[in-house]
């Protein structure tokens, strides 16, 4: 698309003329920045009140969609000849729009600051266009693709693999944690795309054209992530490549699943962000432990939405530009025909971590969590394999341990003003999963007791000779109730 001189060259231009993730949200402001997060151009537009400085030149041309004068773009970057692939005529006499979206983006993470810029095809749907996208479309900064980037576990690792990269969002965060890159995806489009995304940051990243781990066959990797195009349409020749596949259903997520294996190093994860089908016969937990048990790998699957097929379907005519088209009503038949033809009552839409641990009893974990996203997400997912096998421990083992409650455990106490005792008592955790539980008297005296000191079957015992309670009835009572909280993180075992 552009050389990588060319791109870094740009790229001087840009943070020169203040086009950055910074200088842009301060200019616009609030109003200007939500509408743009809604596709609606004219908040932002009125915050640059005419204005025809560079930073407002590159505002308009690459983020509004708009035509600017040739001079005024030219003044903002400099010689345009070499950028001809990324721009196009105006309507206007002597005008220039972008041809593609070069957005200002910046993140944080455990490894600092970042900030820089990604390409995508421009937003088809901006101020309320009506239309069809083309079949190569690679589509840009995703709130599908953000939360994935927040799920990723941000340990260092040697080797990454984003696969089906797309504008090469995950492949910049990957960048800030990962010795070595790989970006693969079956779209020739998203490849170059991926690559200007890399040459304007600055990052070295293995770029690779082809189907799911073809590219790949010959490496093995730390951590793979994927926001592959898991969107389930019936089989014609109208799919778009950045959200279907050729699969039937959700074949094309079971095909990511359940090859990543062999891609993975020992102690290494996969962590896709993917729609599962849902059918009247077998649970979904169920359905997709016949794609996991065969791995041999641990895994945490977390289902976040549900929604039934009419839902589903209406959603992707939505975002194919179908809405008001003489398409729409024929697509919608087909599609639901479809997954009537294959017993599809619903559709899960979730999270799925896979965790190559070579274990003899491999750990499957599957959660309903539609619960919105805490900071630390990316360290409890880290977390879950180790604090799983913890709470297995036999009842000997786990009652020879230590054990710590975790710091940032809140405990909250309620029940009716003036009453002697809470009614109730909950634990919450507000980083990683936010999950809560409630706990009793009893249970909430021994963790409470947990400081890495004494183990823990003299804290029970302890608290049950408070209580006037036996000690072995205790012991059976609050096992059971403790290793959801080991599991959960509100408790930790502590290494001697």
């Amino acid at each position: 698309m552009l050389p990588a001189s060319t791109a870094r060259h740009l790229a001087d231009r840009l943070r020169a003329a203040g086009y950055a993730f910074d200088p842009v949200s301060e200019r616009l402001g609030t109003a200007g920045l939500e509408g743009l997060a809604r596709n609606a151009t004219i908040p932002a537009a009125r915050a640059l009140a005419g204005a025809g400085d560079p930073q407002a030149t590159l505002i308009r041309a690459f983020a509004l969609q708009q035509d600017v004068p040739a001079a005024a773009l030219a003044a903002a970057l400099g010689d345009l000849e070499p950028l001809e692939p990324i721009l196009r005529p105006g309507d206007g006499p002597d005008t220039l729009r972008a041809a593609i979206e070069i957005r200002p983006y910046a993140f944080s993470d455990t490894a600092g600051e970042h900030d820089g810029w990604l390409a995508s095809d421009l937003t088809p749907t901006l101020d309320g266009r009506i239309g069809p996208v083309r079949d190569d479309f690679v589509l840009g900064l995703s709130p599908a693709s953000v939360t994935l980037a927040q799920l990723t576990m941000p340990a260092p690792v040697g080797t990454a693999l984003d696969l089906g990269c797309g504008g090469g969002v995950q492949a910049m965060h990957l960048a800030t944690h990962a010795a070595e890159v790989v970006a693969t995806d079956l779209n020739p489009r998203a490849c170059a795309m991926t690559a200007l995304t890399a040459a304007l940051n600055a990052l070295d990243v293995d770029i690779r054209q082809g189907s799911l781990y073809e590219p790949v066959e010959a490496d093995s990797f730390d951590l793979i992530v994927s926001n592959p195009p898991y969107v389930m349409s019936p089989p014609d020749a109208s799919r778009l490549v950045y959200r279907e596949g050729s699969f039937t259903a959700d074949g094309l997520v079971r095909a990511v699943v359940t090859g990543a294996p062999a891609r993975l190093r020992p102690g290494g994860a996969l962590q896709v962000l993917g729609n599962w089908a849902i059918t009247a016969d077998q649970p979904w937990q169920e359905r997709l432990a016949g794609w996991i048990d065969p791995t041999g790998c641990d895994a945490l699957v977390l289902q976040r939405e549900l929604l039934d097929p009419y839902e589903y379907i209406e959603l992707w005519l939505t975002d194919a530009g179908l809405v008001g088209t003489d398409e729409y009503r024929s697509r919608y038949a087909e599609w639901v025909d479809y997954f009537d033809s294959l017993g599809i009552v619903g559709v899960g839409l979730g999270w799925l971590t896979l965790y190559r641990n070579d274990a003899d009893q491999p750990v499957l974990r599957f959660d309903d969590w539609p619960h919105r996203t805490h900071p630390g997400i990316g360290d409890a997912f880290a977390a879950f394999p180790d604090a799983a096998r913890a709470a297995r421990l036999p009842d000997a083992d786990l009652l020879a341990a230590t054990l710590t409650l975790d710091g940032a455990v809140a405990s909250e106490s309620l029940g009716r003003p003036g009453a002697e005792d809470p009614e109730h008592i909950v634990y919450r955790r507000p980083a990683g999963f936010g999950r809560a539980v409630e706990v009793d008297t009893a249970l909430a005296a021994v963790t409470g007791a947990c400081d890495g000191e004494l183990p823990l079957g003299l804290l029970i015992d302890a608290v049950a000779d408070l209580l006037d309670s036996d000690e072995a009835a205790l012991r059976g009572d609050l096992l059971p109730r403790l290793r959801p909280l080991i599991e959960d993180g509100f408790l930790h075992l502590v290494a001697r």
